[in-house]
Formats: C-alpha cells, structure tokens, sequence
C-alpha cells in the first residue's frame, strides 16, 4: 500500500450489491457482540442476558432477510465487506471496552448501535440519487428501526421494575466491591501512613526539595505495594469482589494520589507556603474519605469524619513532634 494513501473506500463508491454485503456483515457482527454481552452478563443479570439473546435472534433473522435479498438480486456470492473496509462507516466500541462499565452502560451501547445504524442509512440515502439504492438503504434504515422496537419489546418481556432494581442493586455492590471498596483502602492507607515520613522530613530539614523527594518515594511505594497486595489477597472467585487486576489498580493508584497530594506542594521552593498548602490538601483529603465512607459504605458522616480525621491527626502530630525534634 502506498504510504499515506488510506485503502478503505468511500461509501459513494460501493455498488448495490456491496451495501448490502456491508449490511450482511454488519448484522453478523452484531449479533455476535450482543450473544458476547449476554454471556457476560448471565450470571449476575440473567434478564439483561435473555434481552441480549433475544436481539441476538433478532439480528439473525434480519441477516437472514437480507442474504435471501441479495440472492434474489445477486447470486449466492457475497463479496466480502465489512465496516472497516469503508471510510466513514459507523465503528462499534470493541466489546473489552464496554462490558465492564456496568449494566446500564452495556444497556446504552446497544441503544447506540442500533441508533447508529439507523442514522447511518438514512443518511446514506438521502445522499443518493439512484431511486433503486435509495430504496434499498430506505428499507435498511427500517430495519434498523426495527431492532430498536424489537430491543424495547425484549426489554418489556424480560424486565420488570423489579428486575430493574435487583439488577442495579446487583451492580451498584459489584462495583463497590471491585472499585470503590479497594480504592478507598488506598486512599485512606496513602494519605495517612505518609503524613508522618512526610511532615518529619518537612520539620526536620525544612528542605521542600528533600521533602518532596520523600513523598514521592512513600507514595509510590505504598501504591505498587498496596497494589500488589490487593491483586494477591483473593482473586475474586469465591469472594464476589471481582476483577483481582481491577482491584489491584484502583488500590494501586488511589494510595499512589493519597500520598502525592501532600507531597506535591512541596514542589513549592518557600517551606512554609509549601507546608501551609499541604496541611490544606491533608484536611481535603481526609473529608473526600469520610465522604465516600458516607456515600458508598453507608457509614454515618459524623463517625467517618470523627474516626478519619482522629487518625490522620494523630498520624500528622507524631510526624511533626518527630521532625521537630
């Protein structure tokens, strides 16, 4: 292929035959991502999966009308198109992407295919002046409609509001438990296991370059350590808790940022601007965990705040008494 010179062809170009080719295929794809989510999703929420099965069924049957089209039409070859062949053609988001982003993002997705899809066409034919294609990509654009109302059927047969609510109770633990769970665990051990390492080193030198230095040397270390401790401790099987490398880079990065964020103002050459500004963030730091203790873990505000900022006080006077002695 000559560099810079894009093989993919303009939809303009394609004939008849290979825009119904490009539907075929697409439709296969389709299916296939929509029987992916649902075997994803069949063990935690087995009515999102019979929604999914059902429209799988549902793309089936329209490449099924769409093959015998182009038989009628065309012969029984079918060139070999597909959405990448083709320059501006609508992408789908790989299904890695998607999947763990939760039930109601899974959800939208296939909205957005299916909405995508429909627009697609209809603006395709539109664009022509052919009257045989523009009836051709007319009735694709249906049916594509068609999916939608198909998918809305599905979703009316399987899913009560009952189902709805046990499915996002269902989801709403699943991602404490594989994000917020761990990564409040980091952001509590970074911001308060380094508030002493930290403030000592701050009154003992009065250094903010040798301070920050420090810092950054504690935050880090906690996060690869916290990390690795999460991602070893329970893969998740037994527990429910998920994902161990998921659980392991929400623990990781959020000790990592615990520790940064009173480290960094240290990057501040004058000492006490430097030292005035990271007791500030400490104090941030500490009401953002008991928020999410209070928000996510259901624990009473004032007994998060008091048990947090009791700790991290406490942590903060022995590093400063250290330093300063």
């Amino acid at each position: 292929m000559i560099p810079g010179f894009s093989a993919r062809r303009r939809f303009a170009d394609l004939s008849e035959q290979e825009v119904l080719a490009l539907a075929i295929s697409s439709e296969e794809d389709d299916a296939s991502i929509y029987r992916t989510y649902a075997e994803r999703l069949r063990a935690d929420f087995p009515q999102s999966a019979a929604v999914f099965d059902g429209m799988a069924r549902e793309e089936d049957k329209h490449r099924a009308q769409l093959i015998a089209l182009h038989k009628r039409r065309f012969g029984e070859v079918i060139p070999l198109v597909r959405r990448e062949h083709v320059a501006g053609f609508y992408t789908r988001n790989p299904v890695w992407l998607i999947e763990n982003l939760g039930i109601d993002r899974i959800r939208d997705e296939a909205a957005q295919m299916e909405k995508a899809a429909h627009d697609f066409y209809l603006r395709a034919a539109a664009a022509t002046s052919d009257a045989d294609t523009r009836k051709l990509l007319g009735d694709l654009a249906a049916v594509e409609a068609g999916h939608r109302a198909a998918a809305e059927r599905l979703e009316a047969e399987h899913l009560d509001a009952e189902d709805r609510d046990d499915e996002r109770a269902v989801a709403r633990r699943q991602f404490i438990l594989t994000w917020v769970q761990p990564g409040l665990a980091g952001l509590m051990d970074g911001s308060v296991s380094t508030l002493a390492p930290i403030f000592a080193t701050a009154f003992a030198t009065q250094d903010t370059h040798t301070t920050f230095l420090v810092g950054l040397a504690a935050s880090v270390g906690a996060g690869i350590s916290m990390g690795f401790t999460e991602a070893a401790s329970d893969d998740g099987q037994l527990s429910g808790r998920g994902s161990p490398v998921k659980r392991g880079i929400a623990s990781g990065v959020m000790t990592a940022l615990g520790g940064l964020g009173h480290a960094l103002p240290y990057l501040i050459p004058h000492f006490w601007t430097a030292t005035t500004i990271a007791i500030i963030v400490v104090f941030v730091e500490l009401w953002a965990i008991a928020w999410i203790q209070n928000r996510f873990m259901d624990t009473p505000f004032l007994r998060a705040t008091f048990q947090v900022v009791l700790g991290g006080a406490l942590v903060f006077a022995a590093g400063a008494l250290i330093g300063s002695g």
